[in-house]
C-alpha cells in the first residue's frame, strides 16, 4: 500500500490550497475512504486532514519567509478562508504568529522561546544518543519532546547537539512533564561528498511514543535517517535550522508568485508547487 499513500500525499502537497474532501484524496490512492484512513495512518501516524493542515501551514511558514504577501493572502494562498482561523492555527502550531514568524527570519532566527519549567517533582527525563547514518560527515542536531507525531508546538524540552561521524552524540531533555510524547530529532547534516553543493542534508530521527512518569529517566537512542516521503511537514520554528536549509536551495525566480484565490475560492497557482517525492522539490522550497 505504500504506492498508494505515496499518491495521495502527492495529491495533498499538489493541490494544498483546494476544499480537499477525504473521498477526492482517497481516490488518488484507487482505494475507498475507510480503507485508505487506516492505511493513511498506518504510513504517517496522522489522518489524511492532520496531514494536509500540516502542509498548509508548512507553505505558509514558506511564503512568510520568501515572498512580501499579506498574511491575509497567504491565508488564502494555503486554502484557509477565515483569517482568524488560519492565524490561530498557525500561532499554536509555529509558536509564533505569522508576523511574528516573519519578524524572526528576517533577524535570523536567533532564538526559541523555552518550554515552562517544572519542578523535579512533577518531571521525568529523556536521554540518550545520538548517531549519523553512513555518508554523513557531522551535524547540527535539534532534539524535543513533542505532543504530537508532527513537530509542532512548543515542546517540553528541547536541547541542540553536534554529532559526528563514528561517534555518539549524548542529550538529555529535562523537566518532561508525564504524560505520552514523541521524541523527535532534526538536523543539518554534511555528506562526505567534497562537492559543496550536495554536502548539506535534512536528517530526522522519531521513534514510538514515549511514556513518561514523575522522576522517571528513559534512555531513548537516536538514529537519524534520510528524509522519506511520507515524512510529515516540521511546523515548529526552530532556530538555526531552518535559516540553514532554506539556504542550501537556490534563490527562487522574483518572478514566481503564489497561488491566488479567484471568486470561486480555487487557487490560480503561479507559485512553484513540488511534489512530496524528494529530489523534485522545487528551488528555494526547504522542507522546513
Amino acid at each position: 500500500m505504500k504506492g498508494a499513500v505515496k499518491c495521495a500525499i502527492a495529491r495533498i502537497w499538489k493541490d494544498y490550497s483546494e476544499p480537499l474532501s477525504l473521498d477526492e484524496i482517497a481516490k488518488s490512492a484507487i482505494l475507498s475512504r475507510f480503507h485508505f484512513s487506516r492505511v493513511f495512518r498506518d504510513a504517517t501516524q496522522v489522518s489524511p486532514f492532520r496531514y494536509l493542515s500540516a502542509v498548509r501551514i508548512y507553505q505558509a511558514k514558506h511564503l512568510l519567509a520568501t515572498t512580501t504577501l499579506s498574511v491575509t493572502d497567504i491565508s488564502l494562498a494555503v486554502g484557509y478562508n477565515s483569517l482568524g482561523s488560519f492565524t490561530n492555527y498557525f500561532t499554536d502550531s509555529v509558536g509564533a504568529s505569522p508576523s511574528q514568524f516573519r519578524r524572526m527570519w528576517v533577524d535570523g532566527m536567533r532564538g526559541t522561546p523555552q518550554p515552562e519549567t517544572r519542578s523535579p517533582v512533577e518531571s521525568g527525563t529523556v536521554t540518550g544518543t545520538v548517531t549519523l547514518p553512513p555518508g554523513y560527515a557531522t551535524a547540527r542536531v535539534y532534539i524535543g519532546a513533542f505532543e504530537t507525531p508532527i513537530i509542532q508546538r512548543r515542546p517540553a524540552s528541547w536541547t541542540f547537539v553536534e554529532v559526528v561521524s563514528g561517534a555518539k552524540a549524548h542529550y538529555s531533555l529535562p523537566d518532561v512533564v508525564p504524560g505520552t510524547w514523541y521524541i523527535r530529532a532534526v538536523a543539518t547534516a554534511d555528506s562526505i561528498d567534497p562537492e559543496p553543493w550536495t554536502r548539506r542534508s535534512l536528517l530526522l530521527g522519531d521513534l514510538d511514543p514515549l511514556t513518561v512518569t514523575d522522576k522517571s529517566t528513559s534512555v531513548v537512542n537516536i538514529a537519524l535517517r534520510p528524509r522519506r516521503m511520507t515524512d510529515l511537514p516540521i511546523l515548529y520554528a526552530i532556530p538555526d535550522l531552518e535559516r540553514q536549509s532554506m539556504a542550501t536551495r537556490h534563490s527562487m525566480s522574483p518572478t514566481s508568485t503564489p497561488g491566488r484565490r479567484t471568486g470561486a475560492g480555487r487557487a490560480v497557482r503561479g507559485y512553484g508547487h513540488w511534489h512530496a517525492g524528494e529530489p523534485t522539490m522545487p528551488a528555494a522550497v526547504s522542507r522546513f
